[in-house]
């Protein structure tokens, strides 16, 4: 059987990013340093936050209070959408955050270059590759390695396309669940020597997906929680994941995924799970980054 909580998947950069971390979107204030500070005391190697997410300082107080050496473990953040035309000044940002003095994985949040001024306003005169150029002078002693998420097909095939693109991203980090199972772009990602992870893993906070019978059946017969099935199908299908939880015992829970697997039966109830359903959409956005064509 397969130690889960410490493989790791090899990154096009040669790095080794461990397959289960600790989501941090939607973490409340006051929350996140307990909890990143929990994950990390119950063997978490790899914990996933954000610029956007405000709470980049608190994961650093987390990391520290934790004891766990800064080389032993895996941190990955991400440049905001309104900082595209900034990005020497997004990734000093966020390591200042941080406390840190390089993050091991920098990810383009989101394919979108929006204003400071107004959110819903895109650049007239820049765009995400233009934004990729610019992470590609990242310094590989701030960033040991440059990705992007929630990139479809249709964006990864212009980003990749560009004349000014010289590095592939290591990482695409896209939503991720059977009820949004996007198997084109995971097999894209992969044929381009792209690591996917997998956000939103669990469906998020009150799912539907939880309630799925297919889901309880499994449950029930493998005696495991719906969470340790739903990150257990995503690491066999060959993505790392970082679900979110502040909660002790649930973040330990999450982490109990050694000495067992799904049978092919189970992963394939879930794979063929009808229910359709974003967590993440792009309505908030001003410009459509998602188009239907990534299953």
């Amino acid at each position: 059987m397969t130690e889960w909580t410490k493989k790791t998947a090899a990154l096009n950069t040669g790095g080794q990013i461990p397959l289960i971390g600790l989501g941090t979107w939607q973490s409340r204030p006051g929350e996140v340093e307990k909890a990143v500070e929990a994950a990390l005391r119950a063997g978490y190697r790899h914990i996933d936050t954000a610029l956007a997410y405000s709470n980049e300082a608190e994961v650093g107080k987390g990391i520290r209070a934790s004891g766990v050496p800064r080389e032993e473990i895996w941190i990955t953040t991400k440049l905001d959408n309104p900082w595209h035309k900034r990005v020497k000044e997004g990734i000093e940002t966020s390591l200042r955050n941080l406390g840190v003095d390089y993050v091991d994985l920098y990810l383009m949040h989101w394919p979108s270059s929006t204003t400071p001024e107004d959110p819903k306003k895109h650049y007239d005169d820049w765009d995400f590759v233009k934004t990729w150029a610019e992470m590609q002078r990242i310094p590989k002693t701030q960033a040991r390695a440059i990705g992007v998420s929630n990139f479809g097909i249709r964006n990864l095939e212009k980003l990749l396309a560009a004349p000014t693109t010289t590095v592939v991203p290591a990482a695409n980090q896209i939503e991720l669940h059977p009820n949004n199972p996007s198997p084109k772009l995971v097999a894209y990602n992969e044929s381009k020597g792209i690591h996917t992870t997998g956000y939103s893993c669990l469906g998020s906070t009150n799912s539907p997906l939880h309630k799925d019978p297919a889901l309880l059946e499994i449950v029930e017969k493998t005696g495991k929680t719906s969470a340790q099935v739903l990150l257990k199908w995503g690491l066999q299908k060959g993505w790392s994941v970082i679900p979110k939880s502040v909660t002790e015992s649930r973040i330990q829970g999450n982490f109990e995924l050694d000495g067992w697997d799904l049978d092919e039966e189970s992963i394939a109830k879930l794979d063929n799970m009808k229910d359709r359903f974003k967590v993440c959409g792009d309505s908030w956005l001003p410009v459509k980054v998602f188009f239907g064509d990534d299953e």
